[in-house]
């Protein structure tokens, strides 16, 4: 789940990406403690200090460091590290990205907890077990500022939002740089492509001709939540299409106008976890415990709290835990649809390119 807080980010891509050395955040009550591997995280969770931290106060005997970013640029470092990987764990918001690295042969095997799942959980974990779901929000939730459009104003589908009456009121963020976007645009493609009744091409056609129609209609691009949630604050655009997390976080804050709705529909957007292949096997023991430690009740309440006006707004992925805030609904009542991984994952590089070319810059 992307950040929804406004936060300066301490890694810049350019270095990454040059190599430069990566500021890490050492999260341990007692450094000269640590006598095991070190496990480097790296995430774009909003909770992911508090919950680094909880974990590390409660296993003494090695070491855990948190690389956080947004989505976008972790993967572009993990990229770059190739032959000289850096990173245990991710931990980031949606499958796409960890089937594009299980089918590169990035990823552990079987690393799933023996835990009780939901039928969310068991619908989001795949058949080899190479990532881990944590949590669920939807991608594509319509935020909206009522002091400037009202619920009876509001498009009611995604055909609408290219409407003449609707210019310049959109905005979205850049899915190189925030993780929920690409599944957004890849459920976009998905559902107006038809995609399990088309080919993938077709859908991936169909939904680039609705995304330049967008364009053309005023469409405004921000990098994450953070700033798109800020252009709806300042009145450049009245609502945006996003994370739900990032929305319902805005209605339990101070700015009371901001207020989530959906189109029919959204996409399901699992926060997942996985663990390094080709990490030596005392770091993949130590991430496994990391992962493991997640899905019980003791890590599920950092998650839930270690945001609480941001990413924390999750539903649930096991029985027996509930989501930490009353205004998230039932999630029965959200019109979700599931993609597959292994179908869009592959295609994020590509789409991701034509996105910058034909729409943030063209």
């Amino acid at each position: 789940m992307a950040h929804t807080t406004f936060k300066t980010r301490t890694l810049l891509l350019g270095a990454l990406i040059a190599g430069s050395l990566i500021p890490l955040v050492p999260l341990t009550n007692d450094a000269g403690a640590a006598q095991g591997p070190t496990l480097v995280v790296y995430s774009a969770q909003g909770y992911d200090k508090a919950a680094v931290a909880a974990f590390n106060s409660t296993h003494p005997g090695f070491t855990v460091t948190l690389n956080d970013n947004s989505t976008g640029p972790l993967l572009q470092q993990i990229q770059a590290e190739r032959n000289n990987p850096k990173w245990g764990v991710l931990w980031v918001d949606g499958s796409t990205a960890f089937a594009a690295l299980d089918r590169q042969g990035m990823l552990a095997k079987g690393i799933v907890p023996r835990v009780d799942f939901n039928n969310v959980g068991r619908a989001n974990i795949p058949a080899d077990g190479s990532w881990v779901p944590t949590g669920l929000t939807a991608t594509g939730a319509l935020v909206y500022d009522s002091a400037q459009i009202s619920a009876a104003e509001l498009p009611k589908t995604w055909a609408q939002l290219t409407e003449a009456k609707y210019k310049g009121m959109l905005g979205m963020n850049d899915p190189t740089q925030s993780g929920p976007t690409y599944p957004l645009i890849a459920g976009l493609m998905n559902y107006l492509g038809h995609y399990k009744r088309g080919s993938t091409a077709a859908a991936v056609k169909a939904g680039e001709a609705y995304l330049e129609k967008l364009k053309a209609n005023g469409l405004v691009i921000n990098a994450t939540n953070g700033p798109t949630l800020g252009a709806i604050q300042s009145h450049t655009i009245k609502m945006a299409i996003i994370q739900s997390s990032a929305g319902y976080g805005q209605e339990i804050s101070t700015t009371k106008s901001l207020h989530v709705a959906y189109l029919n529909p959204v996409t399901a957007l699992p926060g997942c976890i996985g663990i390094d292949g080709k990490m030596p096997a005392d770091v993949r023991a130590e991430a496994q415990k990391f992962v493991d430690w997640l899905l019980t009740p003791a890590g599920q309440h950092v998650m839930q709290t270690g945001d609480p006006q941001g990413d924390s707004l999750f539903w649930p992925v096991l029985n027996g835990e509930k989501p930490a805030n009353g205004v998230i609904p039932p999630l029965t009542s959200v019109p979700m649809q599931t993609i597959n991984p292994y179908v869009w994952g592959p295609l994020e590089n590509t789409i991701n390119a034509w996105f910058t070319s034909n729409i943030n810059n063209g």
